[in-house]
């Protein structure tokens, strides 16, 4: 387990020791891209402050930091005041802000939740950036495009959404975020940074994340059918969790004060070869079956990167050596290497 320290006697010791040691506040720190980038930060030599109210996170993403004494984890909700209240005294230098339950399948059952996290939690912690004078970093999410008719589609895009149609609670709530945070921007010069992140993936996943990577990773260690909603022929583009940081790092450093960047992969591949190559990949013969989806889905979506790589970023990680890596983290033992995947393309829009 991560230790969950008392805040008062922490508090008490950050107010007494100087530090010569950059601090983060990472909200979200359980869940999958806040536990990877926690491990990030830490590697960087930062003193980490992770939050989270586990509705979606879990502590096993973070039980490994359990004995980093550069980590503090406080099981807290950013919507309630006592965030606020609480981390006021301690000395943030950066604040990353990833809490927000996520998933398509929990817009239904978490939509609240989802809608006060973008709006009261992300102006609670705009609000600690003020007052630190902190950097501000919002992982914000493609979902602001809604069901794009423009590809690729760039940072200026204003998106096709329906304000109140079936998954509202998540595009609109992220979409009233960035407008909180570009308002924060230049009315109190907050430095803040906006990421729009794509569908990424990579170990650490949660198997019960009801997301495509980790339903087929599931499904091979259960030996049963691969579940595909709708035919299949819809397409994604997919980013390995390692390019995701190596971006939101490249943003903190070189981006501009208020900006949005797109991070993501830019090769689109179906749904349909996206399981043929798991199942190549892990060396399984599991069958694919189809259902009709649970709720309105976005048939296609491409970042236009461009912004981002005249910071200096390239993704370098493949779909098949991502996929590759996920596999084995997974402990799905596969006698076929990634280099022998050849029938499986993907395809620009």
């Amino acid at each position: 387990m991560a230790k969950a320290v008392s805040l008062k006697s922490h508090f008490k010791k950050t107010n007494t020791e100087p530090h010569t040691q950059k601090t983060a506040l990472v909200t979200g720190g359980a869940g999958f891209i806040g536990s990877n980038l926690i491990e990030d930060l830490l590697l960087r030599g930062f003193i980490v402050f992770a939050v989270d109210n586990l509705i979606t996170g879990k502590m096993e993403n973070i039980s490994k930091f359990s004995n980093k004494k550069n980590f503090y984890f406080f099981e807290m909700d950013v919507v309630s005041n006592s965030f606020i209240k609480n981390f006021r005294p301690v000395p943030l230098n950066y604040i990353y802000h990833l809490a927000c339950p996520t998933g398509v399948p929990n817009i239904k059952t978490l939509g609240e939740e989802m809608l006060l996290a973008s709006s009261l939690g992300t102006r609670h912690a705009l609000e600690l950036a003020r007052h630190h004078g902190a950097f501000f970093v919002y992982a914000s999410s493609a979902e602001v495009y809604g069901n794009p008719e423009v590809y690729p589609q760039t940072e200026d895009y204003c998106g096709n959404v329906h304000p109140t149609g079936p998954r509202s609670a998540y595009e609109e709530g992220k979409r009233f975020a960035e407008s909180l945070i570009k308002l924060y921007s230049e009315k109190h010069g907050v430095n803040s940074k906006i990421i729009r992140i794509f569908n990424t993936y990579g170990p650490g996943m949660s198997l019960s994340d009801m997301r495509v990577f980790p339903q087929f990773i599931r499904a091979i260690l259960e030996a049963r059918e691969l579940l595909i909603y709708g035919n299949g022929m819809q397409t994604r583009t997919s980013l390995f969790i390692e390019d995701l940081l190596l971006g939101i790092h490249l943003v903190v450093e070189k981006g501009t004060q208020g900006e949005i960047y797109n991070i993501g992969g830019t090769d689109a591949i179906t749904i349909n070869d996206l399981a043929r190559l798991v199942l190549k990949i892990a060396n399984r013969t599991n069958t694919i079956i189809y259902k009709p989806h649970f709720i309105e889905d976005h048939h296609n979506r491409m970042p236009c990167i461009k912004k981002i790589m005249e910071l200096g970023w390239v993704p370098k990680i493949s779909l098949e050596e991502g996929l590759r890596r996920m596999v084995s983290h997974y402990g799905i033992v596969s006698e076929i290497f990634y280099e022998d995947v050849k029938d499986v393309k993907t395809v620009s829009l």
